[in-house]
């Protein structure tokens, strides 16, 4: 089984026992068990119990694509179009997991702050990506805490709406962001 396969049934394993007795009711042996796997295995893919659910591995694909926008693109717009730049470069995920992974978070106090400790990978991404370009640390630090609270806070509404398109909803958090 690869490693992606093995994410995978990791996560659904997750969602359906989420589902069935809530995710702070869970264990990681549970979620190890029903998908197949070990104790062990599960932590070999996920750090906590929470990160299989709060995990982002957009965050290389973020920072590169910040540090290739135009030198004088002022930061915040770098940011946010660079943000908007590595979604359009990804394989577009399945809207429908996502949106049930993130209603799982919106819903769980636990995991909501597991969310923000785990956006702090991103923000750091991306502050190094705005100091690479030259931006002071403390401007860089603002800019990236910002448009990652902004996309969190929209993702986590987008999950608990039941309704519209990931895609729409992320471009729209942007727009937002971008100052339309």
């Amino acid at each position: 089984m690869s490693k992606a396969d093995t994410r995978r049934r990791l996560l659904a394993a997750a969602l359906e026992l989420s589902a069935a007795k809530g995710f702070d009711a869970t264990t990681a042996a549970e979620i190890a068990a029903r998908a197949g796997v070990s104790e062990m295995t599960f932590f070999r893919h996920f750090p906590t119990k929470a990160a299989v659910l709060v995990d982002d591995p957009y965050d290389p694909l973020i920072a590169e694509a910040i540090a290739r926008r135009p030198a004088d693109e002022g930061p915040w717009q770098a940011t946010v179009r660079g943000i908007a730049d590595a979604w359009r470069a990804v394989e577009q995920p399945d809207a429908a997991a996502v949106r049930e992974r993130l209603a799982v978070v919106a819903s769980t106090p636990s995991l909501r702050s597991a969310l923000a400790d785990g956006s702090a990978a991103t923000v750091s991404a991306i502050r190094e990506a705005l100091e690479g370009r030259g931006i002071a640390p403390h401007e860089a630090s603002v800019i990236a805490a910002s448009v990652v609270a902004g996309l969190n806070e929209a993702l986590l509404l987008w999950a608990s709406s039941q309704a519209g398109d990931l895609g729409a909803a992320i471009r729209d958090a942007l727009d937002v962001l971008g100052g339309r």
